[in-house]
């Protein structure tokens, strides 16, 4: 306890100066957080949030189909657990070689009061607080088998484990469209967190391999593709989404014959995918810049091809250095996905518009941007961990201590 305190007194406390606007800072954070709390439980009227759960959720989503969503945020959450379990399996010795780090304990403690409160404090029926709560415990339990026993895999089965997520990706389009079948479920009828999500990791998956394409055709010594390359970066990069977003959902339309062009979701995913592979590619860009040129000359040296040199030495490690502006370049189109409200399409803040827009909730705007708010700082938050976690997991001092 002195320990603690004495840097206390040292980090907050060391000059009156520091003293004073310690307190200044703490009096405001203390109003402010007295404001919010008296706001949130005297003010608020959450009962607007319980009505249109569902709508915030899955938008208009057959009822009777809802079991598919069950089913794909069950495996998701399977997904998860397993791939925390497998960065986890190998212990660092800076974590003194534990497999369940006080992180990883307060984010389960975290995680599962989550699935346990927050349903119930809404009011919830007490199976869809069970479901909540058996999903959290299955990522818990598959976080600990991956864990325990993620070193006895093979390498080989290791290596084609991240091949797992475009599949689980594929299959999770098929339980939501229809598919092995099921009934069809119009994309006219998808909407909310599930829509925001959907566009999102659409276009992240997609706009990855994209913008390295575009990195390697922009420093190419081909005229034509270097040329090529350019011109397509610095159109995307100059002209704004929403205005690429209209022109997106008008203009296919024209140039494609009426079978052949997308709906309107897709065509909005593929505009997002397309605008942010050209601001991915600058990120790859600059990884490459940063890795000495001496580096490609030593694996050439050593027997390897161009393809293989730059495959095995030099694009781990542009993508190492990259790896900040790439995942900043992720969270900022999951924000971009609020834009889709524009053209029509009836994403997370669609949704709340639509319910703001009701009578019967009028006023009521506080409550539904604060969960909006909230439910966005979830996803960006989660985004932003899982690339801290793996920028530790590539630091070269890192991998030396753990080889």
């Amino acid at each position: 306890m002195k320990p603690l305190l004495r840097r206390l007194r040292h980090d907050l406390f060391a000059t009156p100066a520091d003293g004073l606007i310690t307190l200044v800072l703490l009096g405001m954070i203390g109003a402010g957080g007295w404001a919010f709390l008296h706001w949130a439980f005297r003010q608020a009227r959450w009962a607007v949030i319980q009505a249109n759960s569902t709508l915030f959720a899955v938008g208009r989503y057959p009822i009777e189909q809802q079991w598919r969503l069950w089913l794909l945020t069950t495996l998701l959450a399977a997904a998860t657990g397993l791939i925390w379990g497998l960065l986890r399996s190998h212990p660092r010795p800076d974590r003194g070689g534990q497999l369940w780090p006080r992180n990883d304990r307060l984010a389960v403690a975290v995680l599962l009061a989550l699935s346990l409160v927050v349903p119930g404090a809404l009011g919830f029926a007490p199976a869809l607080v069970g479901r909540w709560l058996a999903i959290g415990l299955l990522l818990v339990l598959m976080r600990w088998l991956a864990g325990r026993f993620g070193p006895a895999l093979p390498p080989a089965l290791k290596r084609w484990l991240p091949v797992g997520l475009p599949i689980l990706y594929l299959l999770g389009m098929v339980l939501i469209g229809g598919g092995f079948g099921l009934v069809a479920v119009s994309s006219s009828e998808w909407g909310g967190l599930v829509l925001t999500l959907l566009e999102a990791t659409f276009a992240i998956l997609l706009c990855f391999p994209l913008g390295v394409l575009l990195a390697l055709g922009r420093r190419s010594d081909l005229p034509l593709l270097r040329w090529g390359s350019v011109l397509y970066i610095e159109f995307i990069r100059g002209a704004p989404l929403i205005t690429l977003l209209f022109l997106g959902q008008n203009m296919i339309g024209f140039l494609l014959p009426g079978g052949l062009a997308p709906e309107r979701v897709w065509r909005a995913a593929w505009v997002l995918t397309l605008f942010a592979a050209a601001y991915l590619a600058e990120a790859v860009r600059s990884g490459l810049s940063a890795v000495p040129r001496g580096q490609l000359e030593a694996a050439r040296s050593l027997g390897m091809s161009t393809i293989q040199a730059f495959i095995t030495v030099v694009m781990p490690q542009a993508l190492r250095v990259a790896l900040p502006s790439m995942v900043g370049q992720f969270i900022s189109l999951l924000q971009d996905t609020t834009l889709l409200s524009l053209i029509g399409l009836m994403e997370l803040l669609g949704t709340a518009r639509t319910v703001m827009a009701n009578p019967a909730f009028l006023g009521r705007n506080a409550e539904v941007y604060f969960t909006l708010a909230v439910l966005f700082w979830c996803c960006c938050a989660a985004l932003g961990l899982g690339s801290r976690a793996l920028e530790r997991r590539l630091d070269p001092a890192s991998l030396a201590r753990s080889g």
